[in-house]
């Protein structure tokens, strides 16, 4: 089965096939990150209409390697995410899958963020994977990134139960929020790690890591950044200066300290096969460590995201597509309109 799959969420541009006899085939992602970053975050305006400039040339740059008559079926990205973008990304698709006389399937922008871990093993061996799906489930995941942080419950029929989401800022927000009182460019996220990962020493700076919070239930960043403000404010440009790599250091404890409190909270409530990663964040390397870590004591396999397939990306809609029609009784007649708060346990 080949699919084609337009993702258009939020400021990436995405277009990718999957074949899956082959794996991903082809992929291209046009992002906008240097055009928003002078206004320090994503203008939904401005997405949407470079959206408008970008698929045409990256439908050009792809179609040496699309024959339309090979394709079964066209993906779209139908929530959540920025209402104009996710109706532009639709319409885009529509009339492809149109013209080419292929059914439109909607898919849901988390579940393929959630399911995006288990790329690599289909690449790996495509004829095996399905046998060895079979031991990885129920599945553990957290998607983490600069608008969702969720933990999920997944099991063999790829129902998703939310276990835990954030209810102010997410973990990615968090990280770019900090760079910004640091005066780090947006998006500052990479910036925090790289200093962090220079600090002579962790726990000189102490912020809050979410323990006040209900057991399991919840993800909260937002009183993590006022901290870093408060002690900020109290601090010459001078003592900043020399302790950056410190403060950024224990802010990103502080963060991975919620995450994974959360992932051991889960495991030792039920059993799981397999834990996954993804999203943005799960390119931080002091994050995959520590749920290396927490793999290797539980002795299940930690599913990790390719750093490619991290941020927004058609590969992931694509395969999420072929996925989920994998199922037995596969949702069937989902509406082909933008859902921009669409949760993770909706098909």
């Amino acid at each position: 089965m080949k699919i084609f799959a337009v993702e258009s969420s939020c400021d990436e541009s995405a277009l990718a096939v999957f074949d899956s006899e082959k794996g991903i085939v082809s992929e291209l992602v046009n992002t906008q990150v240097a055009l928003h970053g002078q206004f320090g975050g994503v203008v939904p305006d401005l997405a949407s209409r470079e959206h408008l400039a970008n698929f045409p040339a990256l439908l050009e740059r792809v179609a040496g390697e699309i024959v339309p008559a090979e394709i079964d079926a066209v993906a779209v990205t139908r929530g959540p995410g920025l209402a104009g973008c996710l109706a532009l990304g639709i319409a885009y698709a529509r009339t492809v899958a149109q013209v080419w006389k292929k059914p439109l399937l909607a898919v849901n922008h988390l579940r393929g963020h959630l399911f995006s871990p288990f790329i690599p093993l289909h690449e790996e061996n495509p004829a095996t994977f399905p046998e060895r799906l079979k031991t990885l489930f129920p599945h553990l995941g957290l998607v983490v990134s600069g608008g969702n942080t969720l933990l999920v419950a997944v099991d063999e029929d790829r129902r998703a139960e939310i276990l835990a989401q954030t209810v102010d800022d997410a973990a990615g927000e968090a990280f770019d929020k900090g760079a910004k009182l640091l005066g780090m460019p947006y998006p500052g996220g990479a910036l925090i790690e790289k200093h962090a990962s220079s600090a002579r020493e962790h726990g000189k700076f102490v912020f809050p890591r979410g323990e006040n919070l209900k057991k399991g239930a919840r993800f909260s960043f937002s009183g993590l950044k006022t901290s870093l403000r408060y002690r900020l404010e109290e601090m010459s440009d001078a003592e900043l200066e020399s302790s950056l790599s410190e403060i950024c250091a224990d802010y990103q404890d502080a963060i991975i300290a919620q995450l994974s409190g959360k992932v051991a909270v889960a495991l030792r409530e039920r059993r799981f096969a397999s834990i996954g990663l993804s999203g943005g964040v799960s390119n931080n390397k002091a994050l995959r460590a520590v749920f290396a870590e927490i793999a290797k004591k539980r002795k299940i396999p930690l599913l990790v995201a390719h750093p490619r397939h991290t941020g927004d990306n058609a590969a992931m809609i694509a395969f999420a597509a072929w996925f989920d029609a994998q199922l037995p009784a596969p949702t069937a007649d989902l509406p082909v309109t933008f859902e921009p708060s669409l949760t993770i346990d909706c098909a």
